[in-house]
This record gives C-alpha cells, structure tokens and sequence, in this order.
C-alpha cells in the first residue's frame, strides 16, 4: 500500500511541475515585422495596390515569400497588394531592401528599382519563459534612398515614418505614395 502511495504522489508532483508557460502559443506575439502601406500619391487618403512587386533583402537571391502557395517564383515573390510586412535583422542596426515596382523576368526595362535602408535602434523584451524574448524597434524618422541620384527616376514620389514603435504588426509603421 505505502508503494501505491508514493507511486501517486511522485506521480502527482511530476504533472504539477508542467505549467502553462511550458509551451509558447502561436497566437503570442513575437519580433515584429515592418508594415508599410501604400497610397496614392496625388490622393494621399486612397490606398493604392502595388503592381508586381518583389522586394529582396541586401545580399539575398529571391527575396521575401508573399504566396508560399504560388506554383511559380515570379508569383511566390511578388505581391499587388497595398499594405507587407518586411523583417527587420534583430542582429543588425539597419536593413536594406530593393523595391521592384513591375517586376517581369521576361522584361526587365519595364520594372522601376527604388532601394531604401531602414535604420533603427533594437530593445529586446521578454514575453515569457516558453517564448523567450523578441525583439522591439525604434524606426528612425528618415529612410535613406540608396543610389538613383536622379528624384525623377524614383517610383515611390513620398516617404513617411507614421510609427516608428515596431511593436506590433498590426498597425502602420511607414507609408509610401507613388
């Protein structure tokens, strides 16, 4: 009998010591992404769709994954929507990425190149002991254009750091009018 009821306690004690903290939930957020929004440029208040854009990191090949289901690469890595969320390099103090307006693998004089580099300050925060931490940013309020000397060669005319708090990804941290 005293078998039994040691067999139970060491039995009880091994499933309290298992908390909910154990395991992370999906739905907890994590390091947020960019979210850049896209407006007329002579109708400040209208979104506007991009048309066949990709946009590819620095020192990366294909660039970001907009439809993981798409069946070709040109699909996978372009997007027509008017809102997309870039990572930002919890490693790093700045990103730079190249945004291909009309992007076309069978024609490329027809895409227009805009190259931007997004610098901020890190600040790593503790969500909790099965999700660890994430990384928070502070967005500084101008992004630099690399290259293109020329204004008029630009397809995005404006912009805009509305929030540079990267906390959440559910609200809009830079907008652009082309």
């Amino acid at each position: 009998m005293k078998k039994i009821l040691y067999f139970l306690l060491i039995f009880a004690f091994s499933l309290s010591s298992c908390e909910k903290d154990d395991i992370c939930d999906a739905n907890t957020p994590t390091t947020p992404r960019l979210v850049i929004t896209f407006y007329y440029a002579n109708r400040p208040t209208l979104l506007k769709n991009v048309v066949r854009m990709k946009v590819i990191g620095e020192n990366q090949e294909q660039g970001i994954v907009f439809n993981e289901t798409a069946l070709t690469d040109e699909l996978k890595y372009t997007t027509n929507a008017n809102q997309i969320l870039i990572p930002l390099d919890p490693t790093k103090d700045s990103v730079t990425y190249s945004f291909i307006s009309n992007f076309s693998t069978t024609n490329t004089t027809l895409s227009n190149e805009d190259i931007l580099k997004f610098t901020y300050t890190r600040k790593n925060v503790y969500v909790s002991r099965a999700c660890g931490f994430k990384t928070v940013y502070e967005l500084n309020t101008t992004i630099e254009r690399i290259g293109g000397e020329n204004p008029n060669t630009y397809w995005m005319s404006n912009i805009y750091v509305k929030n540079p708090n990267v906390e959440f990804e559910n609200e809009t941290h830079v907008e652009v009018y082309f």
